[in-house]
C-alpha cells in the first residue's frame, strides 16, 4: 500500500524561537571570481542580486518545496564573497514558529548561487557552450539552533 505524501501537522508543538544557517560554494574560474570582484560583470552587481534573490527564495521555500510549512520569517540575511576560484554563500533565517527553518536556510544559499551562476555564465562557457569549471557545492547546514 502506498502512503500519500502529507505535510506533519506541528498545531501542537510549541511556539519557539528558531535558527538555522547554510552555506554553500560556486566553483568559478579565477578570471570570473575577478571580474566579479571589479564589478565588470554585465548583468550588473553578482553580491547584491545574489543575496536578494537568497532572501526572496527563504521567503518563499513554502511554494518551491510542497510539504514545508508556511513560516513567518523574523529574518534572513545572506552573505556572498570570494573566496579563491570560488564564491562562498551563506544563509542565516530565523522564525518564531513551530518547526525549524533549516530548509529556507538551504532554498536560500542555492537559489543565492544559481542566480550568480546566471549572472557570469557567459564567462563561464568554454568554446562547446559548457561549463566545465562552474558548478555549485558543498551546500550544507552548517549550525541550527532552537528556543
Amino acid at each position: 500500500m502506498k502512503r500519500m505524501a502529507k505535510m506533519v501537522d506541528v498545531g501542537g508543538k510549541d511556539v519557539v524561537k528558531r535558527e538555522a544557517t547554510a552555506e554553500g560554494r560556486l566553483a568559478l574560474k579565477r578570471s570570473t571570481v575577478q571580474a566579479v570582484q571589479s564589478g565588470t560583470v554585465k548583468k550588473g552587481d553578482v553580491v547584491t542580486a545574489s543575496k536578494l534573490a537568497g532572501i526572496q527564495a527563504a521567503k518563499s521555500t513554502s511554494s518551491i518545496l510542497p510539504l514545508c510549512h508556511q513560516i513567518p520569517l523574523t529574518s534572513a540575511e545572506v552573505e556572498v564573497f570570494p573566496e579563491g576560484e570560488a564564491l562562498r554563500c551563506t544563509c542565516t533565517v530565523r522564525a518564531e514558529y513551530r518547526t525549524g527553518v533549516e530548509m529556507e536556510a538551504l532554498v536560500g544559499v542555492t537559489v543565492a548561487l544559481l542566480n550568480a551562476w546566471d549572472m557570469v555564465k557567459y564567462l563561464e562557457k568554454d568554446a562547446a557552450g559548457q561549463y566545465p569549471d562552474a558548478k555549485i557545492v558543498d551546500v550544507r547546514v552548517i549550525s541550527k539552533r532552537k528556543g
